[in-house]
């Protein structure tokens, strides 16, 4: 019974290292996904930031003209 203990244990820790290795594959690819969301974000904010900035610029010169 010593022989088919040990490969009982075996292969538990043999799931048990695969599950933990999915589980940090997971979370890593979940990591680099939260990341290209917030830069895309960033992105979206900066374009924003510059479209209110160029639009205010241009109501500001029209004032001027008048």
């Amino acid at each position: 019974m010593g022989i088919l203990d040990d490969a009982k244990e075996t292969a538990e820790t043999a799931a048990r290292k695969a599950k933990d290795a999915w589980d940090d594959a997971k979370d890593k690819i979940g990591d680099r996904a939260d990341e290209a969301k917030a830069e895309a974000d960033v992105k979206k904010a900066e374009a924003e930031r510059d479209s209110v900035k160029t639009r205010n610029e241009a109501k500001e010169s029209l004032r001027d003209e008048n």
